[in-house]
C-alpha cells in the first residue's frame, strides 16, 4: 500500500510556524538594567538595600523584556530558615563578655523570645572570620543580620551589600546611608559632658576617645568638643583609648601633661581606667581632677569614687535592633532610631563646684 503523502502546501505551513518563544533570563536583564545580577535579583525579589536608580532601571528592564520570575527561584530567595546573626567586627575573643555587648545580647535575645528566631553570635573582624561571615550570608542560613562596632569602610558592611538580606546597624556607620540602624544620641550626650564640665567650674578638660575610626567615637568627640565651644572653653588635649581599660589609663597618663581639672572619657571602660591612673599619681577624684564616662553601666556605680556618667540604654539597642531586624524580614520598612540620652551624676563629678 502506497503511503499518504501530505500537500506540499501543509509543509511549508509547518515550515513557516514560529518556534516556541524563548524567555529571557535574569542576566539578560541585569545586562539590559546596567546592573549586576545579584542587584537585579534583589530588586526582582523586593529586597533592601538597593539604590533608586538602580531599582528603577531593572523594572524598566523586567517591562521592556517581559521577564517573568522564576516562582521556584523566588521562593528558594524568600524562604526562612529561622536564624538571625549578630555580627561584630572584631577579633577580641572577650568580646561578648565585655558588660557593654553583654547587655546589648540580653537585649537582643529578650525582643527574639517571642519569635521562633535563633541567634547566632559572630565575631568577623579576621580573614577566617569574614569567609566564615560570608559563607553564612550566601549560604542563606540567616533571615537577616545585625552589624556592631563597624569601623570606618569597614568589609562587613560591603558584605551585606551584596546579599538579599536584611541587615541593621547598631550603631550608625561612618561610611554609607544605612536603611536601617539604631544609635545613641551619641553628640548630644557628649555636649551634656561638656556643659556640665563649665557649669560646675572646670576649665582645663581633656578627653580621651575611642577608636579614631568608630562612628561612636567621632560623634561623642564632636559633641563634647561642640558644648565646650559654646560655653567658651578649649579642649586642651584628646588621646585614643581604644574603648578599654588599659587603653584609658595609658591614654590618661598621657594627658596628665596637659595639668587637666577635667577628663571625659568616651567610655566607662576608659573611665574607670582612667581613675586608675590618677589614683596612682596621687591625684584626687574630684578634687583635683573630675571624670565623666560614657555609657552608665553597672560598673560605673561600683568605681571609687562612683562614676559620673552619661546614660545609654544599652539594653533598648539590642531590643530595638532586633525588634527593627524581625519587622525588616516580615516585608515591613521600619524606620531608624536613635535612642535617647542623659547624664547621671555620682561622685567622680558633682553637680556643685568641688573645693581645693
Amino acid at each position: 500500500m502506497a503511503a499518504v503523502r501530505r500537500p506540499r502546501e501543509h509543509e511549508e505551513q509547518v515550515a513557516m510556524e514560529p518556534s516556541p518563544k524563548r524567555m529571557p533570563t535574569l542576566d539578560e536583564v541585569a545586562a539590559r538594567a546596567g546592573v549586576s545580577r545579584t542587584a537585579a535579583s534583589r530588586v526582582i525579589n523586593n529586597a533592601p538595600h538597593v539604590s533608586r536608580a538602580k531599582r528603577e532601571a531593572v523594572q524598566r528592564a523586567v517591562r521592556e523584556l517581559s521577564f517573568v520570575p522564576n516562582p521556584a527561584a523566588q521562593a528558594l530567595a524568600t524562604r526562612k530558615v529561622g536564624a538571625v546573626v549578630l555580627a561584630l567586627s572584631s577579633d577580641e575573643p572577650g568580646l561578648f563578655a565585655d558588660p557593654f555587648f553583654a547587655e546589648v545580647v540580653v537585649g537582643v535575645s529578650a525582643a527574639l523570645e517571642p519569635t521562633e528566631l535563633e541567634l547566632v553570635l559572630l565575631l568577623a573582624n579576621t580573614p577566617r572570620g569574614r569567609e566564615r561571615f560570608e559563607r553564612l550570608l550566601r549560604s542563606r542560613r540567616a533571615d537577616g543580620v545585625m552589624l556592631m562596632a563597624l569601623r570606618g569602610d569597614d568589609p562587613l558592611g560591603r558584605l551585606c551589600e551584596e546579599v538579599a538580606l536584611p541587615v541593621v546597624f547598631g550603631g550608625r556607620p561612618l561610611s554609607g546611608e544605612p536603611t536601617w540602624y539604631v544609635d545613641a544620641d551619641n553628640r548630644g550626650g557628649a555636649r551634656l559632658a561638656a556643659e556640665h564640665f563649665a557649669r560646675t567650674g572646670r576649665r582645663r578638660p581633656v578627653m580621651i576617645t575611642g577608636q579614631v575610626d568608630a562612628g561612636a567615637s567621632v560623634a561623642r568627640e564632636q559633641g563634647f568638643t561642640d558644648g565646650l565651644t559654646l560655653s567658651g572653653l578649649s579642649l586642651l588635649g584628646v588621646e585614643p583609648g581604644q574603648f578599654t581599660e588599659d587603653g584609658g589609663a595609658g591614654a590618661m597618663e598621657r594627658l596628665l601633661r596637659a595639668r587637666p581639672d577635667a577628663v571625659f572619657a568616651a567610655s566607662d571602660a576608659m573611665a574607670i581606667g582612667a581613675l586608675r591612673t590618677l589614683r596612682e599619681r596621687g591625684l584626687r577624684v574630684p578634687e583635683d581632677v573630675a571624670v565623666i564616662g560614657f555609657d552608665d553601666l553597672a560598673s560605673a556605680r561600683h568605681t571609687s569614687p562612683p562614676l559620673t556618667t552619661v546614660h545609654q540604654p544599652v539594653r533598648a539597642l539590642g531590643q530595638e535592633m532586633a525588634r527593627m531586624l524581625v519587622s525588616a524580614i516580615e516585608g515591613h520598612r521600619p524606620s531608624p532610631l536613635i535612642l535617647p540620652t542623659r547624664l547621671t551624676v555620682r561622685e567622680s563629678a558633682p553637680d556643685l563646684p568641688t573645693p581645693a
